[in-house]
């Protein structure tokens, strides 16, 4: 099959660097791109944008909570208005640097604990998938599987597209594992493109117990700010090749779905 790899990045800020983007946009067929709440900041975001024209990798924005000193990672309650204007404001100053700089942005990915909370609260994903609608309805959503917030994406009308994650473990009800329990992340390309090949095969998410949880999806994770996301991302690439499927920008992943 045609599948995206695509990574979180332009996540670093002022004197504070994080993850390898260059390295990665050489990679990945997707970038999403911190848009300045919990990472990033104008020149950061605008080296990313570049880079990835030059790759030719497709270009998302990557919203989360206002949230520097935790990188986004932790829950934030915002009211339904709070979160909704927080999302067309960060999508629209993404959108626009990328207009200005030839290299418009298809898609939307929540960041972190705004992620995981509309996962599991549909009407938070129903706010944010409004969000990303009224900002541009052609944008693609591009939502874990099996969560809330593909189905809010989808119930928005929306153009969605699922993922799944190379170097995340998942609970049974298809949600990752907590990053407070120990194994929730998966280090070294070994482990990661073990239970990538598991999903493969298995046609849909494996748990960390074992479950299979059967669902399509067009794109897979690797988290830009780890050591080892470009060794990972880069073994992947090469491994998916190897197993038959082709590596694409998000767009024609789901083109070839």
């Amino acid at each position: 099959m045609k599948i995206n790899l695509n990574a979180d990045l332009g996540e670093s800020f002022g004197a504070y660097s994080i993850g390898n983007d260059a390295g990665l946009l050489g990679v990945v067929g997707a970038a999403n791109i911190a848009c300045g709440f919990h990472g990033g900041d104008p020149v950061v975001i605008s080296r990313a944008i570049l880079r990835a024209r030059e790759t030719g990798a497709s270009i998302g924005a990557h919203p989360g909570h206002a949230d520097l000193q935790g990188f986004g990672r932790r829950a934030i309650a915002l009211a339904p208005e709070e979160l909704r204007m927080s999302v067309i404001y960060q999508v629209s100053a993404v959108a626009g640097m990328a207009r200005a700089l030839g290299h418009p942005i298809t898609h939307v990915k929540p960041h972190g604990a705004m992620n995981n909370q509309a996962c599991a609260d549909r009407a938070m994903a129903d706010t944010i998938a409004r969000a990303v609608a009224e900002t541009d309805p052609g944008l693609i959503l591009l939502a874990p599987a099996l969560s809330e917030l593909a189905a809010a994406g989808e119930a928005a009308g929306l153009t969605v597209a699922l993922e799944i994650f190379a170097d995340r473990t998942y609970e049974p009800d298809g949600s990752l594992t907590p990053r407070s329990r120990r194994g929730s992340v998966l280090h070294g390309s070994d482990e990661a493109l073990a239970h990538v090949r598991r999903m493969i095969k298995a046609g849909g998410i494996v748990t960390r117990t074992g479950e299979v949880l059967p669902t399509p999806f067009h794109s897979i994770c690797v988290h830009g700010d780890g050591p080892e996301a470009l060794g990972t991302a880069s073994a992947l690439r090469e491994a998916l090749a190897n197993w038959g499927h082709e590596p694409v920008d998000l767009p024609a992943a789901l083109r070839g779905a």
